[in-house]
This record gives structure tokens, C-alpha cells and sequence, in this order.
């Protein structure tokens, strides 16, 4: 199968359009459609219909494959890419937002640095890819327990820190006296929605273990990175939120109630590409020293 026309086929099927995907990919029409015809010979199925534009169920199921395919392809090129490579003086690093604690960002170099925060699902495969030196990542999980990221290149993830969780909810709730808290006591309660800039809501239900799509209400959704706005959110009686201890401070009216059930922390993880490239050098090798010391 070539990756050219396969790129073609997911252009085409994300557009819905064959006008479209050649501007997109600047050929020209008749282009794509050559591209389109000859993948379909190629696997002996029709893809798309053509009026309107859109995946046929072999199309659809092809489109299942096609991202993981092309992911790994450019993840290998990025890979071999680095064998090549010169020396860099720069440091380009993806962030998820929770994981720009204080500690990881005070590990950055004082210049030639570019930071991008991204979903925490973009983070492994910025790294993969080699659109970042580095990656920063964060999530939920037993005590010194790793990560569970996406598999979508051979990365190496070492563990930054780990701090407990709390629920934040306004200081005069009547849970916000108590010494803790169990998610099992919280699963009917109206919460925040906030995937990039909390703990995601489906995160909490598959902790949770209970039957699929119950519980853990989306009160109001929010879609922006910034963490103290979600506190404050919480803190005006919007709904519930979840996140690391450290990123709850100093926000009037709220109260942090430690997560004392399940043993969960907030962990964090650097990622770096795995192979035989040898030990990270320059910039890339003093940021991870600094991440792993004490006090970089």
C-alpha cells in the first residue's frame, strides 16, 4: 500500500471533498482522483462514494488503520532522521498543560527554548515524530505505577515527579470540611469537563470501574489549558473538579480535599526517543538532567 495514496484516501475522507484535498495537499484534481482510483485497484474495494463524498464501510475501516499507519511511517523517518542529525543548540519541548508544574519549568534552559503545550494525546507523538526534542506528559495513576501512552513509536518515559490529588470544590460545600475523600462518594456529583486542563472525566470513570458511560456528570464543560481558571471555576460552585495538590493553591473561595481512595497520584513523565541514537546530548540531555535532580 503506498503511503502516498493512503495520505491521499485520509485527506479526501476528512474533506469530503476532492477539490478540497487537492488545494489541501496542493495537487491538482484529477490528481487525487488517480490517487483515490489506484489505491482502490490496489486493495480491489471501492472506498468512497463520490456523490456525496464519503467513506464506503471498507473506506471507514480502512480509515481505522490509515492514522496508526502514517503515524509510525513518520515516526520512523523522524527516527532514522536523527541518525543524521547535527548537533542542536535549541530545545523544542511538548507539554501537556498539567505537566508544567514548577519543578519541570524550572528545568528549562534560560534560552533556546520553544514550549508547546499540546493534549496529552498529541505528546507522545510530537516526540515520535520529531516535531519536539523532548515531551512532557502527565496523567493518573497508582503510586509508582507508569504511564499507559499511546503506542506510537519506541519512546523512553522516566518518571518527573508524582504529588497526590484533590477534589476542588467551593470552601462552603458541606465535603469541604472533611480530611478526605473517595471517588466512590463523588460518582453522582456534577462536575467540570475540562480534558486539557484537569483530570478527564473518562479518566475518572475508568478508575472508578463502574458500568460504562455512569456517573461523574459533565456539569460544564471547559476547553481552555489554564488551571487556575478551572479551580476557580470549581470554586464559584460550577461543578468538581480533580487535579494535582500543588495546582490548588491561592485560589479565593475553593477548598482541597486530598483524594484518599482509590491510591492514585498525579505523575509526570519525560519522554525522549528510544533507538540507537546513543545518549541525549546538548540542550536535550541538560534539561533531563535538571528534570531528574533535585533541585535543577
Amino acid at each position: 500500500m503506498d503511503p502516498h495514496l493512503l495520505r491521499t484516501y485520509v485527506t479526501v475522507a476528512r474533506l469530503a471533498s476532492f477539490s478540497e484535498a487537492a488545494r489541501d495537499l496542493g495537487y491538482t484534481q484529477s490528481a487525487v482522483s488517480q490517487h483515490i482510483a489506484a489505491l482502490e485497484t490496489d486493495l480491489g474495494l471501492p472506498l468512497l462514494t463520490r456523490r456525496p463524498v464519503a467513506p464506503t464501510p471498507a473506506g471507514e475501516r480502512l480509515l481505522e488503520h490509515a492514522g496508526a499507519l502514517l503515524l509510525r511511517l513518520d515516526a520512523a523517518r523522524a527516527d532514522l532522521g536523527r541518525f543524521a542529525a547535527a548537533p542542536r543548540a535549541t530545545l523544542g519541548v511538548a507539554a501537556s498543560p498539567l505537566a508544567l508544574t514548577p519543578r519541570t519549568l524550572a528545568a528549562l534552559p534560560a534560552t533556546g527554548v520553544t514550549l508547546r503545550a499540546l493534549p496529552r494525546e498529541r505528546v507522545p507523538v510530537a516526540v515520535a515524530t520529531g516535531e519536539a526534542d523532548a515531551g512532557l506528559v502527565d496523567g493518573v495513576a497508582a503510586p509508582s505505577d507508569p504511564l499507559r501512552l499511546p503506542d506510537v513509536a519506541p519512546l523512553a518515559a522516566t518518571g518527573v515527579t508524582e504529588e497526590p490529588l484533590a477534589v476542588v470544590l467551593p470552601a462552603h460545600h458541606p465535603l469541604a470540611a472533611r480530611p478526605g475523600l473517595r471517588l466512590d462518594d463523588l460518582v453522582d456529583a456534577r462536575w467540570l469537563d475540562a480534558p486539557a486542563a484537569g483530570i478527564p472525566l473518562d479518566r475518572l470513570r475508568a478508575v472508578h470501574g463502574g458500568p460504562a458511560g455512569r456517573g461523574f456528570r459533565t456539569a460544564l464543560r471547559y476547553e481552555g489549558t489554564d488551571t487556575r481558571t478551572l479551580a476557580a471555576l470549581a470554586a464559584a460552585g460550577q461543578g468538581l473538579a480533580l487535579l494535582p495538590l500543588s495546582a490548588t493553591d491561592g485560589v479565593p473561595g475553593s477548598a482541597a480535599v486530598p483524594l484518599v481512595a482509590p491510591r492514585l497520584v498525579h505523575r509526570t513523565e519525560l519522554l525522549l526517543p528510544a533507538g540507537a541514537h546513543g545518549e541525549p546530548s546538548g540542550p536535550v540531555a541538560e534539561f533531563a538532567r535538571r528534570l531528574k535532580s533535585r533541585h535543577p
